[in-house]
């Protein structure tokens, strides 16, 4: 019996199956043992193999091939990986001029991330109605960047619906996964998206102004004019997992183009005579922002460094 992994609780899976019913899963006990560098074999996403057993529920047995996916580090676990979801056609990533703030670090981790695995990715710079004059100005200037990198950008406030309206079109009748810090308000959105979701949102840490977790696993949500959304748990640090130090740099849209002038074709981008990339940024054809994030990306072989959110 083949379907579609729609709820990811730990241990067990909810599949949805093509006949429309929807059954408990857990991975069969070798499953793990198929080389899948992961803490999770299975995602959010997953067109999957079931076979039933006599209590009523079913075993994983196999995962048809992935068209994409997004993966980070794991945490704890840092030679594996952890998938965010599978088989999607576009992300969603969800930031924070403040309460919480999102680090261009993150956002930038997140977007090479999701070109390596051929995501396409809208940025949702949400809590808009926060920002003072000063600070919108800021965010108006994060939008120009990102835009001229070649990325999509939103300004929202999911709480007031400001600026929702733009968003139901980019998601109509595809899959669609929402990642991000805790407490930039995710689970808001998907509230203003889909009312009968009544997904519980979170409070902003006074101490930290850091988010708190209110989505402990990952969930596939119907929306009402078509598609889906997947809502997943906030993330507090965006490792890149399995890049080449060589390869990073194609998984940004804007060093990439500037390299093809380099003098060598293997530049890193460092400390290289001939270097268009650095000559790009010195010219602020590229962010240096955005050149800091590919550095971060580089120096990745320190184990610690993915953790950090800032």
């Amino acid at each position: 019996m083949k379907g579609l992994v729609i709820k990811n609780t730990g241990s067990w899976y909810t599949v949805l199956t093509n006949e429309g019913e929807t059954v408990e899963c857990k991975v069969k006990g070798n499953f793990r043992l198929k080389g899948i560098r992961s803490t999770n074999p299975v995602a959010v996403g997953d067109r999957v193999e079931i076979v039933g057993n006599a209590e009523g529920t079913a075993f994983i047995k196999a995962i048809d091939d992935r068209r994409n996916y997004i993966v980070r580090k794991s945490i704890n676990l840092s030679k594996q990986c952890h998938i965010i979801a599978a088989n999607v056609d576009l992300a969603l990533l969800v930031v924070t001029l403040k309460y919480p703030e999102t680090s261009t670090i993150f956002i930038d981790r997140f977007l090479a991330s999701a070109e390596a695995y051929n995501v396409p990715v809208v940025l949702v710079f949400n809590k808009t109605d926060f920002l003072t004059p000063e600070e919108r100005d800021i965010q108006e200037g994060l939008v120009k960047l990102y835009e001229h990198v070649g990325y999509e950008c939103l300004q929202v406030s999911a709480q007031k619906g400001m600026g929702m309206e733009a968003l139901r079109p980019l998601l109509q009748d595809k899959i669609t996964v929402l990642s991000g810090n805790s407490g930039v308000g995710k689970s808001t959105i998907i509230n203003a998206l889909i009312p009968s979701a009544n997904l519980r949102t979170g409070d902003i840490s006074d101490a930290h102004e850091t988010g708190m977790h209110t989505t402990t696993f990952s969930e596939m949500l119907a929306l009402p004019e078509g598609g889906y959304v997947i809502d997943t748990p906030g993330i507090k640090g965006f490792g890149s997992f399995d890049m080449k130090p060589e390869e990073i740099g194609s998984y940004f849209k804007d060093i990439f183009r500037f390299s093809a002038d380099c003098r060598f074709s293997n530049c890193t981008h460092t400390h290289e005579p001939g270097c268009a990339v650095r000559e790009a940024v010195e010219n602020y054809d590229i962010a240096p922002s955005r050149y800091a994030s590919y550095l971060s990306m580089l120096e990745d072989k320190d184990e610690d460094k993915y953790r950090a959110a800032y």
